[in-house]
């Protein structure tokens, strides 16, 4: 098995582009370099497509060392047969693989390995021949030793039939599809927990019973969490009968005295050896497959979180709102550097609202505010309301940000070093105030998992969890583009190239030298070489510098080109920029080359059309419904405004301006049937929500997405 035919056989590309990916993989590119800048040696692949090579790549070396491990056990055991060998060396399934090495596998000490050491092998041979018609008889041969009585030597000999039954490929094949197709799990409450506090919002699967191969991931992570934490009991079921007669079928061929010996070792077989570890793998498949739904969804809403709206670069006054230990206050400039902090308390229990209101607006006037951002917290709508209350002598927008993650930044190494001098209530203010100005920017500071914009995110593997979320960061990251003179460590971290330590070194190439005046520059950064030049140069701006370019998306190995199209329409590189009607007319197919084709070509006439525009939206003033301070305000029937602040398979989760969010079940985003979520709403997207039903015992709220 060789890994370009691995790999098609999974992804249904073409060999070429699946050998010109690998071979770029190999020489240390990356998946946004690929996908932007070689599309001519891919066939225009993109993100998604060259994910998937590198899932599969990682996946077929780990086959392959896997193999290697077992062939060199087997070589070193003397068992390694050529017929095995070849086996082994064509199977291109871990799980297969693994079930050909399991009967030569060291065991720990077994029914099996005590009859064998009693002599009781032969007999298990000759019950297996079923040829035999007096057992009894010859089982009394081998009563001898520890082996007291025909019955004892028997169920001995039983014993190494079950473990040869339940080592048999086809036989753990055909329960692996019964398995597959007609399992239930089913779940049952622990009853001494059932009055638990904590086991409430698991009641719905105190008595369970639901299709394997059919239960949504989120209820198949709940019922698992439930079990975790000791609340339920869960159990995978299939037709015990159908199962056993399937295997009777593929063993008995006759029906003398063997036959009952044999179907005694069958049911052993299948009940203390196939069925505990095939259901489990039948969980842990579901499992797996529940993850990578999980998975998903977190990637999507990740993706939408980290490119939400910008303000810009505008003066920022914002506010972590609290009652008891007041409002934190910081003022910020265009860069998000702090000016200013203090603390109001308008709300109870100290209720100095004109004072709280007073300072507000005189910061305002000071700072030359332009936006007010305020944390979506404890104590949000009260703030929001007496911030709405002054009368500015500017245009002041307001806006209510997520604080999701502020608390965990606020106490981080990352937030220590950036404000050592101030305690974690600035912090965690500068941070909402800088999310107003740049969500990606700040947010990828923030381990991903803390955002909380997934479901079951703790649950799920977190090894694949991180892969992925660190792909969607890097993705975002490169899609947006990064200026090299403003951004942090931690944004350019996730450049392409570029890394932890080479940010750190253009981070401290910007303290002794200043800003970098131009792409060239980038190449004077310690350790920065011609491999990291060529990954990351397209995707860091340089704003303001003496080449365009240098602000723009097109890589500098293309400079050349731009430069002689526009000497061929009589223009400099400037006078080229923007000038869409020129751009248009020009006939790309004169500068296709053996390296340069027409995708290549179209992507730097649209680059130079806007450079580095910002695929970001603008972010948008929002007010909720002033009226609905808390569950209790709500009525069926009411329409409210709303911002979706979570998206799941099973449907939206929508701040409608309390404490509890509200659900918008799939079935409730449509009139017809939704197969994608994200296909109606998006994360941070306003909308206007119908109040279904408002149970305020549970706390929950069932909402419908109107037109």
């Amino acid at each position: 098995m060789q890994i370009i035919p691995y790999i098609v056989s999974k992804t249904k590309l073409s060999e070429t582009r699946i050998k010109n990916t690998l071979k770029l993989l190999d020489e240390d590119c990356t998946i946004p370099f690929i996908s932007r800048y070689r599309k001519e040696q891919t066939g225009n692949l993109d993100e998604v497509e060259i994910g998937s090579i590198v899932t599969f790549k990682a996946q077929f070396e780990a086959l392959q060392k896997r193999k290697a491990t077992i062939i060199k056990v087997l070589k070193e055991d003397d068992v390694l047969t050529e017929e095995l060998q070849k086996k082994i060396e064509n199977t291109d399934d871990l799980t297969l693989l693994e079930d050909l090495y399991l009967p030569y596998k060291k065991k720990r000490k077994t029914k099996a390995e005590t009859a064998r050491k009693n002599g009781l092998e032969p007999l298990a041979k000759i019950i297996m021949s079923q040829n035999a018609n007096d057992i009894e008889a010859i089982a009394f041969r081998h009563v001898k030793g520890s082996i007291s009585s025909e019955n004892m030597a028997l169920e001995g000999a039983r014993h190494i039939i079950a473990e040869w039954i339940s080592e048999r490929t086809d036989i753990r094949n055909n329960i692996r599809y019964q398995l597959e197709r007609f399992a239930t799990i089913n779940t049952k409450a622990v009853k001494t927990k059932v009055d638990d506090e904590k086991a409430q919002k698991f009641r719905d699967y105190f008595d369970w019973s639901e299709s394997l191969n059919r239960i949504p991931s989120h209820r198949l992570l709940a019922i698992l969490r439930a079990e975790q934490e000791g609340f339920i009991r869960v159990k995978i079921e299939i037709d015990d009968e159908r199962t056993l007669a399937k295997i009777e079928d593929r063993i008995i061929r006759s029906n003398n005295n063997c036959t009952d010996q044999i179907e005694l070792a069958i049911k052993d077989a299948y009940k203390r050896l196939l069925l505990p570890s095939l259901t489990n793998e039948a969980l842990q498949n579901a499992k797996a497959k529940a993850d990578d739904a999980a998975i998903k969804v977190f990637s999507k809403n990740l993706k939408q979180l980290l490119l939400g709206s910008p303000v810009g670069e505008k003066r920022i006054l914002a506010i972590d709102p609290g009652f008891r230990t007041g409002c934190k206050i910081v003022c910020l400039d265009e860069k998000g550097d702090l000016k200013h902090n203090e603390t109001i308390y308008p709300h109870p229990p100290k209720k100095d609202a004109i004072g709280a209101m007073k300072k507000i607006s005189s910061l305002a006037d000071a700072y030359k505010i332009d936006a007010i951002a305020i944390g979506n917290g404890t104590a949000s709508r009260e703030t929001e309301a007496l911030v709405r209350k002054i009368r500015f002598r500017n245009d002041i927008e307001v806006y209510v940000v997520s604080e999701a993650g502020a608390s965990i930044y606020s106490a981080s190494k990352i937030a220590r070093e950036e404000f050592p001098n101030y305690d974690v209530t600035v912090r965690g203010s500068v941070s909402i105030g800088r999310r107003l100005q740049d969500p990606l920017a700040e947010l990828v500071k923030i381990d991903a998992k803390s955002i909380g914009v997934g479901q079951y995110q703790h649950d799920v593997d977190q090894t694949k969890l991180k892969t992925s979320l660190d792909t969607v960061v890097e993705s975002c990251v490169n899609a947006v583009g990064v200026n090299i003179n403003t951004a942090s460590k931690s944004l350019l971290s996730y450049v392409s190239g570029i890394g932890p330590k080479l940010a750190e070194n253009i981070i401290a190439y910007r303290n002794e030298h200043g800003t970098f005046t131009s792409r060239n520059d980038i190449k004077k950064v310690a350790r920065l070489g011609g491999k990291a030049f060529e990954q990351s140069a397209a995707f860091l701006r340089i704003k303001g510098g003496s080449n365009p370019l240098d602000d723009s998306a097109v890589h500098p190995e293309r400079y050349a080109l731009v430069k002689q199209i526009a000497k061929d329409e009589d223009k400099s590189v400037a006078q080229l920029i923007g000038n869409t009607e020129l751009l248009k007319k020009i006939k790309l197919e004169q500068y296709i080359s053996n390296s340069i084709g027409f995708p290549t070509l179209k992507d730097i006439v649209k680059e130079l059309e806007k450079p580095g525009l910002d695929i970001r939206e603008k972010a948008k003033v929002f007010t909720f419904n002033q009226t609905i301070k808390t569950i209790t305000d709500l009525k069926e029937g009411q329409l409210l405004p709303g911002i979706v602040n979570n998206i799941t398979n099973f449907g939206a989760f929508v701040d409608v301006g309390i404490k509890e969010s509200g659900l918008i079940h799939v079935s409730n985003l449509s009139d017809g049937f939704v197969s994608d979520v994200n296909a109606h709403v998006s994360l941070h997207q306003q909308v206007i929500v119908k109040v279904l039903e408002v149970d305020i015992s549970r706390k929950r709220i069932q909402l419908k997405l109107h037109k």
